[in-house]
């Protein structure tokens, strides 16, 4: 199975296998409330080992076939227990050559520069190992820590999507956000 592993400073960036199905769910379960305004409606059974196990197993098949690739994120300090993910889905080839990201932090990680950190080290995958030109991101105006972690990365605002995503069980506004790779 096929396995990547980027890291920072403080950071391990790695993709997982099934088997870390109990840790991403003791991160979706700490985090939930946190969470829950920028997520879509969660079931019950999200809260499983046995659905993050798939999850984990359709990550792995995605990034496979190359169409994403999601990153848990660690602390070198406590390398076993999952702080947070970043995620390039939707990834396309050909004339287009490009992605959106999205990404989670655990709440009590917040401000100190671990999603900076991290968003830095998968855009210089996505830009140089995956030669892609566009990563796009789609955040709603009320969600200012995530326009401003984008803006200081150097993303641009290209427009407004109405009613884009179900949210929470309503539809928001979403600001769509690029960051474009010059060297290609």
């Amino acid at each position: 199975m096929k396995k990547l592993v980027l890291e920072t400073e403080r950071l391990i960036l790695r993709t997982l296998p099934a088997s870390y199905a109990s840790k991403t769910l003791d991160f979706y379960e700490s985090n939930k409330e946190f969470l829950e305004p920028y997520e879509p409606e969660r079931q019950a059974y999200f809260y499983t080992r046995q659905h993050q196990k798939q999850m984990l197993k359709w990550d792995l098949e995605g990034l496979t076939s190359l169409s994403m690739v999601r990153f848990w994120i660690f602390k070198k300090t406590d390398p076993e227990k999952p702080i947070g993910t970043v995620a390039l889905s939707n990834i396309i080839r050909g004339v287009f050559k490009s992605c959106f990201v999205g990404y989670k932090l655990d709440q009590k990680n917040t401000g100190n520069g671990y999603m900076t950190e991290a968003l830095l080290k998968v855009i210089e995958y996505a830009f140089f190992v995956l030669k892609l030109h566009r990563i796009e991101a789609n955040i709603m105006p009320r969600n200012l820590a995530s326009l401003n972690l984008v803006t200081k990365l150097g993303f641009h605002k290209e427009g407004l999507a109405k009613k884009y995503l179900k949210i929470c069980g309503t539809w928001e506004d979403h600001i769509h956000m690029v960051l474009l790779n010059e060297e290609i």
